[in-house]
C-alpha cells in the first residue's frame, strides 16, 4: 500500500454519524424480523460511511462460538470473503469478531491481513480487503454477536466511530434478542396451539366471567360446536345439562370470592351436553392456569360413554355369573338331598332295623349295601358334573364317550383328537356337549 491509498482513508464527521444514529433507529422502529434489521442495518453504516463489506456474527447459544449469519457488499463485493465468512466459525478470541466477543470492546484493524490474529488474512488479501473494524451487539444477557465492516484502503482509527458503533451495537443486540424472545414464545405458543389440536380429549378454556376463549378439535367433535360458535359463548349456557348449570356457576362464583378450589384438579365424572340436546357421560379434569391477572381454567373432557358401557356390560355379567353359580349350588343342594342323602338315611334306618331285629340281618343288609352303592354312584354322578374325573385322567374323547352312555337318547360320537388339548379348553368343550345332551 502507498502512501497515497493510506491517505485516501479519512474519519467519519459528527453529521455523518448523526445520519447513520437516525438510519439505525428507523430501521429498528419500522422492521421486525431480525435478520431484515441485519441487512438493513449493514447497508445503512457501509453504505453511509464508505465501506465496502460488512458481516453480522452471532454467538451459539449451545457452544457460545461465533458463525456469520448475514453479509453485504457494496458494488461487486468480495466473493470469495463473503463464502468462506459463512462457512468457518470462530472460537472467542479467534479473528476480529472473536476478539470482540472476547473482550466485549469494538477493535479496529489498520490493515486485517497483515494482523497476526486474523484466520481469513490470505483470502482478504486476495479480495483486495484491508483496513476493518467490529463491534459487539450487546443485550442484557451479554453479547449476542459482533457486525464487522471492511475497507479496501488503509485506514487510521476512529475512535469517534467506534464509540458511535458501539452504542449502536447495544441497540441492535437488545433489539435482536426481544425479537428471539418474541419468535420463541411464538414458536412456543404455535407448537401448543399443534398440540392442543392434535389432543384426542377435547380441551376447553374459560375466563373468569365463564366465557370459551380456548376450543380445540377435538372438543368439536366431541360436542359438534365449532371453533368460531363456541369462543366467546358462555360455557354453562352451551355444554353444561340445564340441570347442572346453577351448580357450576355457583361454584365459579365461589371462587372468585374465596380462592377455595372444590373440582380443580381432580378427576371428576359428570355429565355434558352435545350441540343436539344429547347428554353423555364425560370425564373431566379442571386446571387454573398460572398467569397474571384474573382466573382462567382449561378442562380437559373425555367422552367416556363407550367405557360406561362396557363397564355397565361388565356388571351385568358378573351379575349372570353370580345367577349361575347361585343356581348351580341350588342343583347340588337339590340332588344332595333328593339323592344322595335319601339313600344315606334308608341306609340308616335299615342298619337300624337290623340292629332291632337280627333274624332279618340278611335281606337288611342286602338292602343297606345297594342303597350305599346307589347313593355313591349319585356323588359320583355329582362330581362328575363339577369336574369330571375321567377328563383330567384320560382326555375329552373319553369323558364325551362317558357322556353320550349316560345320555337318555342315542349319541353318535366323533371325537378323534392327535392331543390333548389345554385344560381349559378340555373343560370348556365338556361342559358344552353336556349342556347340549
Amino acid at each position: 500500500m502507498t502512501d497515497m491509498q493510506r491517505s485516501r482513508g479519512r474519519l467519519a464527521d459528527l453529521r455523518e454519524l448523526q445520519v447513520v444514529e437516525h438510519a439505525v433507529a428507523r430501521i429498528l422502529a419500522e422492521t421486525d424480523r431480525p435478520v431484515e434489521v441485519y441487512d438493513a442495518v449493514l447497508e445503512a453504516i457501509g453504505g453511509l460511511l464508505g465501506w465496502e463489506l460488512g458481516a453480522v456474527w452471532e454467538v451459539g447459544a449451545d457452544d457460545e462460538r461465533l458463525r456469520c449469519v448475514r453479509t453485504w457488499h457494496a458494488g461487486e463485493g468480495a466473493s470469495e470473503f463473503e463464502a468462506l465468512s459463512e462457512r468457518i466459525v470462530l472460537e472467542p478470541g479467534v479473528g476480529l469478531p472473536g476478539q470482540v466477543l472476547l473482550t466485549g470492546e469494538p477493535k479496529w484493524m489498520v490493515d486485517a491481513p497483515e494482523d497476526a490474529n486474523f484466520p481469513r488474512a490470505d483470502v482478504a488479501r486476495r479480495s483486495g480487503l484491508h483496513a476493518a473494524f467490529g463491534f459487539p451487539l450487546h443485550s442484557p444477557r451479554g453479547v449476542v454477536g459482533v457486525m464487522e465492516f471492511f475497507s479496501q484502503e488503509l485506514r487510521e482509527p476512529d475512535e469517534r466511530l467506534l464509540a458511535t458503533m458501539s452504542e449502536l451495537g447495544s441497540q441492535v443486540g437488545q433489539f435482536v434478542v426481544r425479537r428471539h424472545a418474541e419468535e420463541a414464545v411464538h414458536a412456543s405458543e404455535s407448537r401448543l396451539r399443534a398440540m392442543l389440536e392434535a389432543a384426542l380429549d377435547a380441551v376447553v378454556t374459560m375466563d373468569h366471567r365463564g366465557r370459551i376463549v380456548g376450543w380445540n378439535r377435538a372438543a368439536e367433535a366431541t360436542f359438534g360446536h365449532r371453533t368460531q360458535e363456541a369462543l366467546g359463548r358462555d360455557m354453562a349456557q352451551l355444554i353444561v345439562p340445564p340441570t347442572l348449570r346453577a351448580a357450576h356457576r355457583k361454584g365459579l362464583a365461589r371462587f372468585l370470592e374465596t380462592g377455595q378450589a372444590v373440582v380443580l384438579d381432580r378427576r371428576l365424572e359428570l355429565t355434558g351436553m352435545h350441540k343436539n340436546g344429547t347428554e353423555f357421560p364425560v370425564e373431566l379434569t379442571i386446571t387454573r392456569i398460572g398467569l397474571p391477572g384474573p382466573p382462567t381454567f382449561t378442562g380437559y373432557l373425555r367422552d367416556i360413554t363407550d367405557r360406561k358401557q362396557a363397564e355397565g356390560e361388565l356388571r351385568s355379567s358378573r351379575a349372570r355369573l353370580v345367577e349361575v353359580a347361585d343356581a348351580e349350588r341350588r342343583r347340588i343342594q337339590r340332588n344332595l338331598h333328593d339323592g344322595a342323602q335319601q339313600r344315606l338315611t334308608a341306609v340308616l334306618l335299615n342298619l337300624g332295623r337290623l340292629r332291632q331285629s337280627p333274624e332279618d340281618g340278611d335281606a337288611l343288609l342286602e338292602v343297606a349295601i345297594e342303597e350305599l352303592a346307589a347313593g355313591l354312584q349319585e356323588v359320583r354322578e355329582l362330581a362328575s358334573g363339577l369336574h369330571p374325573a375321567v377328563l383330567s385322567e384320560r382326555g375329552l374323547p373319553a369323558a364325551l364317550e362317558a357322556l353320550a352312555l349316560r345320555a337318555p337318547v342315542p349319541v353318535e360320537l366323533d371325537a378323534a383328537l392327535e392331543r390333548r388339548l389345554p385344560e381349559q379348553v378340555e373343560a370348556a368343550a365338556y361342559y358344552v356337549v353336556a349342556e347340549g345332551l
